[in-house]
């Protein structure tokens, strides 16, 4: 097996029934395993609802570290479209031209940097450093912000010793707080200054409704796209055929971003919470239980997807669930894509070829399920391509 590579730990349960099990802090989760039945119970929000206790539809649950809604994330319709459809024009601004410049600049100075460098950690030194400066694009502040961001490290809400970390996820809600009084005093043209300038049902937004927002702009991309961009780069050490391809049919670059998605997954799952007794799959669900939708689980599913434990960079129907489903498709999805699409253009335009010198793997902990999510640590060399 390449190191590369990410099994797919839920094949056998997901053929053989369907369903899996988590008990998660003494809230225990139903998790559903095939493509059709997450599509369907993601789009089925009077059954599943997200508009629970705070917290209870992540997995692992945070409802014991925050009292923060999420926003949109943690509303169902109709409330859930107000606000989707305040904030989403903002989170579509990475398609247009002076942004996704801004976008390649950033990213072509760090690959230009790492390439004079005779190994990178490539999750600390890497990853996160692209992900917290794109990330100031998107808030649409200062450059130098990023550095702070960089300095809590790949995760909001965990630490080394724990899966969640209260005190770390303080350091958040704490350095929001700060940001959104900051706004009010002076606003501005970033997101903050946005949002609290913004109204929903004739109402302005109050503080906490803009720190929820905005805490599930930061939670949401941050994990995910370092394990993204680390994912690639581990792949592309091994093939560095599809660097060759990238360069010849710079076309296929699109389909290659939505095949390594859906291969990585780098959201394993989220849950939802069960407003009456139903079933799914013939598997009874209780009301106020949990289920979660296995994005991970539904991207290899053989019913959908040929070969699907493969990465096939110009695969041409895609039906993936990386980035969701339905009325919570993810909203940073345009901005993800973008850093990924740029992101191997500009491997393919400098990069001759990749040497990985050390790693060790990160392993997702689900109980009957050990899923390989990505690295804690990838040391590698980019080697400059000769022209």
């Amino acid at each position: 097996m390449q190191n590369s590579e990410l099994p797919d730990p839920f094949e056998k349960a997901r053929e053989a029934s369907g369903i899996g099990y988590l008990n998660d802090q003494n809230d225990p989760v139903k998790m559903l395993l095939r493509h059709k039945d997450v599509r369907k119970t993601a789009h089925d929000y009077k059954t599943f609802q997200s508009a629970a206790i705070p917290g209870r539809i992540v997995i692992p649950s945070e409802v014991n570290i925050r009292k923060t809604r999420q926003i949109p994330f943690e509303l169902d319709p109709p409330i859930h479209g107000l606000y989707r459809a305040l904030v989403e024009p903002w989170f579509k601004r990475p398609l247009q031209e002076d942004y996704t410049a801004e976008l390649n600049q950033q990213i072509t100075s760090l690959v230009d940097a790492t390439l004079e460098k005779d190994s990178v950690e490539i999750i600390n030194d890497f990853a996160l450093v692209l992900q917290s400066r794109a990330l100031t694009l998107l808030l649409n502040i200062p450059f130098e912000e990023a550095e702070t961001w960089i300095s809590w490290g790949t995760h909001v809400f965990r630490s080394e010793d724990s899966d969640l970390d209260a005190d770390k996820a303080n350091i958040l809600y704490d350095y929001i707080d700060v940001q959104i009084e900051k706004a009010i005093r002076t606003p501005g043209e970033d997101l903050y200054s946005m949002l609290l300038a913004s109204e929903v049902h004739g109402k302005k937004l109050t503080k906490e409704e803009v720190k929820g927002v905005m805490v599930l702009t930061f939670a949401g991309g941050r994990d995910t796209v370092i394990n993204a961009i680390t994912n690639a780069i581990a792949y592309l050490a091994e093939h560095q055929d599809s660097l060759e391809r990238f360069r010849k049919e710079p076309e296929i670059i699109g389909k290659a971003v939505e095949e390594m998605i859906r291969y990585f997954s780098p959201l394993t799952q989220m849950g939802r919470i069960v407003t009456e007794d139903t079933q799914v799959c013939e598997h009874a669900m209780k009301a106020d239980s949990r289920v979660s939708l296995c994005w991970a689980s539904a991207n290899r599913d053989s019913a959908v997807f040929e070969n699907p434990n493969e990465i096939i960079i110009d695969r041409k129907v895609n039906p993936h669930v990386g980035f969701g489903f339905s009325h919570h498709n993810c909203l940073g999805a345009t901005h993800a894509r973008q850093i990924m699409r740029i992101l191997l253009s500009t491997l393919a335009e400098k990069v001759a070829s990749i040497e990985v010198f050390d790693f060790k793997e990160n392993i997702e902990d689900l109980q009957d399920f050990q899923r390989k999510v990505g690295y804690d640590f990838l040391y590698a060399k980019l080697n400059p391509l000769t022209k």
